[in-house]
């Protein structure tokens, strides 16, 4: 006999529920009732097993987070036990327990059952130019459809795209006073992130002596960052960025001056002497700089880091110079840059006298721009774990004239950003000169919180791409907390407190949020963009065809028909919904009412 589906109007009159078939809304809005109640409705064991049955019963696996859900206001709640109760259940057969049982359990418990929402309703259709807010459940989640084309979309079709968010005007608010300084030019939001993001980036490679531990292992402030768009899309402004470091960088190359000069001297004193019995040949000085070339060989380029204590910045407007140089017979230093993003240890032979050298501790940072199709010539794929190591930030396409007169009567932008420089500088040679390391850390609060989000978003993207895309959540964790490094370190400038362990203050814990909740949409965006290779496996779900083909917003008959021209099946379907509500992938305003979190 064919199961007929619950309907709770016909079993409850009382609460008059509007006659629809969508039991999987109604689940999700009596269970955030509930939540907000903060009641346990299953307080004895038989009706917590029976709950489990319901649920079981109508959602199958989906049911198991409604389970977590509704379970944790029993006071001995336990995840462990939870899970292994609801195994059970899903696994029982012919205990005739529906979800009626459900809802008797809810109405027990004073929750009003009925289909009428009591939650305030947006009864306005959002629009386009409507800034970014991050949903509090979705995190900012951006739905990107993945592989869709075999290769890399031209560039009429990039201006067709729905433009990416920038970074919320309040995270600009509560930055340092420096970067504001660094930010205070910009012509455009999108120029704004850019001179933001490009800041990090040169400053994450000129902290000396701070560091925090992550995952139990020592971690320093260095980020990799590539901006992405078509030509004249404005991504060249980052060169200001690489003066804010120059004083830096030429006081390195004019004490290697100094010390190459003694160094021939030496050299030219040792060459005049006859018998160098006892005489030892001056050893030749380090090759001092900041800014490596990243066209540059593989040892070229860790013989360099070595000679500069392992700190270094690959600084680049070109992208495919690095495509290229990884590309080249002696240039392939691809596996060296990705053990440096972790400071793993490099280990290589000096061309000089065969010497076997070991890098330890490298500390890297690189700032590289491009079209889409330099990311993709230095990013073939993303099973070799460099896309997951880099920020993204694609700029959106702007077809407008900028007049290029203005401010041309004051200060250059050359020369306000080497004053900035200059201010940098004094930092730089401040933290330089400290005896000991400085430890940067969160506290016990920012730590949950932390744990909290990128448990959430690293669920959300299971949910839809399965694992392809979980390192590039994970290592935007650790992106993360880099950020919160260098925003609490910048305040030394403010503050002059230097004093050991450096606790990340709250409002730059929050601001470290907010940017990398934008980033993970401009990283979802660039990953789609790779040759299809590289996301082959993320469009074969029913899951992901379905969500791309959905309006932003929608009906809960809509999706069904949605579901049944994509030839998914009906009880999929349900259980797919289900699954992208508790997630944040999907929100529920109100009634028969569903919407993709942005």
């Amino acid at each position: 006999m064919e199961k007929k589906t619950f309907n709770v109007q016909e079993w409850l009159n009382k609460s008059k529920p509007c006659p629809s078939t969508d039991t999987t809304a109604d689940i999700e809005i009596i269970t955030e009732r509930i939540e907000r109640a903060k009641t346990d409705i299953a307080s004895t064991y038989a009706d917590w097993r029976d709950l489990g049955f319901a649920l079981s019963d109508e959602l199958g696996e989906a049911g198991r987070t409604y389970y977590h859900r509704l379970s944790r206001y029993y006071p001995n709640y336990a995840t462990e036990e939870t899970d292994k109760q609801y195994t059970q259940c899903l696994n029982a057969h012919g205990h005739g327990i529906t979800i009626k049982t459900f809802y008797h359990l809810a109405q027990t418990a004073a929750i009003n059952i009925g289909r009428v929402d009591t939650r305030v309703q947006n009864k306005s259709r959002p629009n386009e130019n409507t800034p970014y807010t991050p949903n509090k459940r979705s995190g900012g989640l951006a739905v990107w459809r993945f592989g869709g084309k075999n290769n890399i979309e031209s560039e009429n079709e990039d201006e067709e795209m729905k433009p990416l968010p920038t970074i919320p005007e309040t995270v600009y608010e509560n930055i340092p006073n420096f970067l504001k300084q660094c930010t205070e030019k910009a012509t455009s939001a999108e120029d704004r992130d850019l001179l933001l993001l490009s800041s990090l980036v040169v400053i994450s490679a000129c902290l000396p002596n701070i560091y925090g531990i992550y995952a139990e292992r020592n971690v320093y402030p260095n980020l990799f960052l590539f901006v992405t768009a078509q030509a004249s899309a404005g991504k060249g402004r980052l060169t200001l960025c690489r003066k804010i470091v120059e004083p830096i960088h030429r006081a390195l190359r004019d004490k290697a001056k100094l010390e190459q000069e003694e160094y021939q001297r030496k050299l030219s004193d040792y060459a005049a002497v006859k018998d160098k019995t006892d005489t030892e040949r001056p050893q030749e000085p380090p090759m001092l700089m900041l800014i490596i070339p990243a066209n540059n060989s593989a040892t070229g380029l860790f013989q360099i880091l070595n000679d500069n204590k392992g700190v270094g910045l690959i600084f680049e407007t070109e992208g495919d110079t690095l495509a290229q140089t990884f590309k080249s017979e002696h240039g392939n230093y691809s596996d060296g840059f990705r053990k440096a993003f972790h400071h793993e240890t490099i280990s290589y032979n000096r061309r000089k006298n065969r010497e076997y050298v070991e890098l330890e501790a490298p500390r890297l940072s690189a700032l590289l721009s491009g079209t889409p199709q330099q990311v993709a010539s230095l990013i073939p794929n993303a099973e070799n774990g460099l896309f997951s190591r880099f920020i993204f930030y694609f700029m959106n396409i702007k077809p407008v004239w900028n007049d290029v007169f203005i401010g041309n009567d004051n200060q250059t932008l050359d020369d306000y950003f080497k004053h900035i420089g200059i201010e940098f500088y004094e930092l730089y040679k401040t933290l330089q000169q400290q005896a000991i390391s400085i430890r940067f850390c969160m506290t016990k609060e920012q730590q949950k919180n932390f744990n909290d989000y990128f448990t959430l978003t690293q669920n959300q993207y299971i949910c839809l791409y399965g694992n392809d895309y979980i390192a590039t959540v994970r290592r935007l964790g650790l992106i993360t907390f880099r950020i919160a490094m260098i925003l609490t370190t910048l305040r030394i400038m403010e503050t002059g407190n230097i004093t050991p362990p450096m606790q990340c203050a709250d409002t730059d814990f929050n601001t470290s949020m907010e940017i990398v909740k934008i980033l993970i949409q401009h990283a979802a965006q660039v990953y789609q963009r790779l040759p299809a290779e590289a996301a082959a496996s993320a469009k074969q779900t029913p899951k992901q065809k379905i969500l791309e083909a959905l309006p932003l917003e929608f009906t809960y008959k809509e999706f069904l028909a949605t579901a049944q021209e994509l030839t998914i099946p009906k009880r999929s379907a349900e259980r797919y919904i289900a699954t992208f509500v508790t997630s944040g992938l999907l929100t529920h305003p109100s009634h028969d009412k569903y919407m993709k979190s942005k």
